[in-house]
């Protein structure tokens, strides 16, 4: 049965940077609740390497959106994008007011590299390639110092509790207790949908929560079929959570090559390995069929190994724990799921369609990514939209009331978290095998009647342990990205199909 109620003038479901960024932007007179499903380090953002791409000249405002929507196969919602280019500055100047440690050169001056996709070296980074690690570092540090937020660990947002089509709270699990939790205003920042796959780079707890939460809400969903695959993940034969090799790598002029040692990427596009990131990872995909290949080598060995070590510590010292000098050895790489581009769609503002509800970063469309993300993009989406949901909290908290609903005792169901552990495996190899960098019509719709027959068994059930939760909500967000894949006929950015 529900637990203790409680209240909050502001919950944000998610602890990674689209989550603290708002909760730090919100008013520090407004009581913030930050939920996290695992610990706080537990998020995508921590494992981010490449960096936040911002175009801090004016002279370079107008590429950046070029070069953005070229990647995004001229998709992209133009009025959103711009809104993305033309507020980085601020926004990166807030987070070096909140002790972000941008990496910078002997001058003092900040400096960029160059990734993917990308006419100009526009990318920051911190300490080398650690550069989410370190945003999120500077941020967690000033919001534990904040009297206003509070911040609930090991804790898991079930749904959204609405009334008259407003949002009014969330109903959580906490210490195997369900709680209702009742404010003015909700964001959802979530992250991605990595664990639907069998591999991914994110973090086992995206299994797309926040996206199956709105939907039950009612909010709209949109460009679901856009999954973006990176095309550099350190190869190896162990299912689950890879290791990426950041396109920066690529970005200080490292080679793709086949197993006879050939540049293939140099027959394929005029930026060779600098493409954007569908092309790069769709012509691997094709390579490593043609060469009867399991992976493709990155090479970076003409690079000084002084240069690699101080650029890449992290990247280089994981490859050391594979036996692989980067100075010295090819790297052996693979295409794995990276980040979901469709989602929840908002407005300029990230507001749903459901009233006082908010959606901010991975879990959301935006429409500034188009078709297919332009490199370290991400971020930067995170941090503008953050700042603009709170700054529309902030405008308008003091004009919604706050509602306390009173629940009947839910009679839930027994059940052993281990039964749906099968269910999980079966809808991971469905998504790996039919809905992956690319799909056919044959294998879309089988992929939909199995997820189609795993919902009608979950559904209408009154159990509420994580396992089931999350099992839930993979089968949710995988019926829609499926439906949106077959709508899609034709191939376009990151959606790929053949036929």
């Amino acid at each position: 049965m529900v637990g203790f109620k409680d209240t909050a003038d502001v919950i944000i479901v998610g602890s990674g940077l689209a989550g603290v960024y708002t909760a730090l932007n919100i008013d520090s007179r407004l009581n913030v609740k930050i939920l996290s499903k695992g610990e706080m380090s537990e998020n995508n953002s921590s494992l981010a390497q490449g960096g936040i791409a911002a175009s801090l000249e004016t002279d370079d405002l107008d590429d950046h959106i070029r070069d953005t929507l070229k990647a995004g196969s001229n998709v992209n919602n133009i009025d959103k994008l711009r809104i993305m280019v033309y507020e980085a500055k601020e926004n990166i100047d807030r987070l070096l007011e909140f002790g972000v440690p941008f990496d910078r050169d002997s001058y003092g001056r900040l400096t960029t590299t160059l990734e993917g996709g990308h006419s100009r070296a526009r990318i920051l980074h911190a300490g080398g390639d650690a550069t989410g690690k370190e945003i999120m570092q500077a941020l967690y540090k000033e919001a534990v110092n904040r009297d206003n937020i509070e911040i609930l660990e090991n804790t898991m947002a079930v749904d959204v509790i609405k009334k008259d089509n407003k949002c009014v709270g969330v109903r959580i699990i906490k210490d195997n207790e369900l709680i209702d939790i009742f404010s003015k205003a909700v964001v959802i920042a979530t992250g991605g949908i990595g664990a639907l796959y069998k591999n991914s780079t994110n973090s086992p707890l995206a299994t797309g929560d926040g996206i199956a939460m709105a939907y039950r809400a009612g909010c709209i969903l949109d460009n679901m079929e856009f999954i973006q695959f990176h095309p550099t993940a350190l190869y190896s034969k162990d299912e689950g959570k890879k290791f990426l090799i950041s396109e920066a790598v690529r970005g200080e002029g490292a080679y793709l090559r086949n197993k006879f040692g050939e540049r293939f990427m140099l027959k394929i596009h005029p930026n060779a390995e600098l493409a954007p990131r569908d092309v790069v990872a769709q012509s691997i995909y094709n390579e490593l069929v043609k060469t009867n290949s399991e992976f493709v080598y990155l090479d970076i060995t003409h690079k000084d190994r002084d240069f690699l070590v101080k650029r890449f510590p992290t990247i280089f010292n994981k490859c050391l724990e594979y036996g692989l000098d980067m100075s010295k050895d090819l790297i052996p790489v693979v295409p794995v799921e990276h980040y979901f581009i469709g989602g929840i769609k908002v407005n300029d503002d990230g507001m749903t369609n459901i009233e006082n509800l908010y959606a901010c970063g991975e879990c959301t469309n935006t429409g500034v990514h188009g078709a297919n993300r332009l490199a370290s993009n991400s971020l930067l989406e995170c941090v503008v939209f953050g700042r603009r949901i709170a700054n529309s909290i902030n405008n308008n908290i003091e004009n919604i009331s706050l509602t306390i609903l009173d629940r009947d005792d839910i009679q839930m169901e027994e059940a052993d978290e281990s039964s749906f552990r099968p269910i999980r495996d079966k809808i991971k190899y469905t998504m790996d095998k039919h809905v992956g960098i690319v799909r056919t019509t044959s294998g879309l719709l089988k992929a939909r009647e199995i997820i189609d027959d795993i919902y009608e068994m979950l559904k209408n059930k009154y159990i509420y342990n994580r396992e089931y939760i999350e099992v839930l909500n993979m089968t949710i967000v995988s019926k829609n990205i499926i439906e949106g894949c077959i709508k899609r006929e034709k191939s376009l950015g990151c959606h790929y199909r053949i036929n």
